[in-house]
């Protein structure tokens, strides 16, 4: 019941016209120091934002158990609010606060896998089975040797959603219902196994990778933590908000291009097959005509989010982790907090979390 009642609440939402100021130049995008929890800031009343606006946004993101929200403009924090306590509940939650990013650490590993392509580790052509081994799963052989990491980012497996832990990486867990490309389901499993495919390609743990190739280029600090069948990346919002920044400046962190290969970031961000427009790699995807909810295999007419800048692309997980970024605004946007609802990828949360935030900005 619930998720008809996001979709009909989501997709009864309509986008309205050109939403932001625009008349300013974005100028240069500022990025905060590595070795400093310094970060320079600019005021919404700056920016000509509607300030009268901001307590409406703020009691919905409260309402909604938010624990921060973060609001970049051309690298500088406009807005930066916490609320709550730690989920240890060892004090008040604020900037120095780790929490999880669920889903939205999908997109680390996908950036990941295109640095490990861009050092010749692999190709997102490769079989999946070059990297892990045959039998991975319960498939036929030659059903398994369909997939390429290539499905792996687009959620095109194949593998059967109907099993009774779709987050199970076990061969017995993963079986055939059809061929790769042919289907698109939001299924962990198939993407928590990309973290095998880089640690065997680069041969080195996950965590040391994900250390070397992106945390210590660009000051973040997380970490992936195992839980179960899933591996959980940890940090503090204002480390998502440097990943969002160096997602904003198409992978160059100031003068230093993290990743080179400007065709795969393209990809990335872009439709990546023909079932779901609004998915690339591991990437959600706004302006689109079309999508398909996580955990559900239809596509419905609508947007990721109606309300939000129709060039949005976004990190998105359980409980309403969201790193979103609008290049044509040079915007960079966080949220994370606790469980609005029991979706997958709470859409509703992040659509009504524009809509407030547009009557800030417009």
């Amino acid at each position: 019941m619930f998720i008809v009642l996001c979709i009909i609440s989501l997709f009864g939402c309509t986008k309205d016209d050109q939403m932001m100021d625009g008349s300013a130049d974005p100028g240069e995008i500022y990025f905060p120091p590595l070795d400093s929890d310094s970060w320079d800031s600019i005021t919404p009343e700056s920016l000509n934002w509607n300030v009268d606006n901001l307590s409406g946004l703020y009691s919905y993101l409260s309402d909604n158990s938010t624990r921060a929200f973060i609001v970049l403009k051309n690298g500088k924090i406009v807005i930066e609010k916490y609320w709550g306590n730690t989920i240890a509940n060892t004090g008040e939650f604020d900037q120095n606060s780790n929490w999880y990013w669920a889903s939205a650490g999908k997109t680390l590993t996908s950036f990941l896998v295109g640095l490990a392509q861009e050092e010749g580790l692999l190709d997102i052509e490769d079989k999946t089975s070059d990297h892990i081994g045959t039998g991975w799963s319960s498939m036929p052989i030659a059903k398994e040797d369909l997939i390429k990491i290539r499905n792996q980012l687009t959620m095109t497996t194949g593998l059967d959603y109907t099993v009774d832990n779709i987050d199970c990486t076990d061969p017995e867990c993963l079986l055939y219902k059809s061929d790769a490309g042919s289907q698109w389901f939001y299924h962990n499993a198939a993407y928590t196994l990309l973290d095998h495919v880089v640690s065997n390609a680069s041969n080195s743990n996950y965590n040391q990778f994900m250390d070397e190739k992106i945390e210590l280029r660009i000051g973040m600090n997380g970490t992936w933590i195992k839980s179960e069948y899933n591996s959980v990346y940890w940090s503090t919002a204002r480390d998502a908000a440097r990943f969002g920044l160096l997602m904003l400046n198409k992978g160059k962190w100031q003068n230093n291009q993290i990743m080179a290969d400007s065709d795969y970031f393209e990809a990335m961000v872009s439709t990546s097959q023909s079932l779901n427009p609004s998915y690339g790699y591991l990437w959600w995807l706004n302006g689109k005509t079309s999508i398909i909810i996580p955990g559900l295999p239809n596509s419905f007419s609508s947007a990721l989010s109606p309300n939000a800048p129709a060039d949005l692309f976004a990190a998105m997980g359980k409980n309403g982790q969201f790193i979103d970024v609008i290049p044509s605004e040079n915007l960079v946007v966080i949220r994370f907090g606790e469980a609005p609802d029991t979706s997958l990828v709470p859409l509703t949360l992040h659509d009504g979390m524009w809509e407030r935030l547009k009557k800030v900005i417009n």
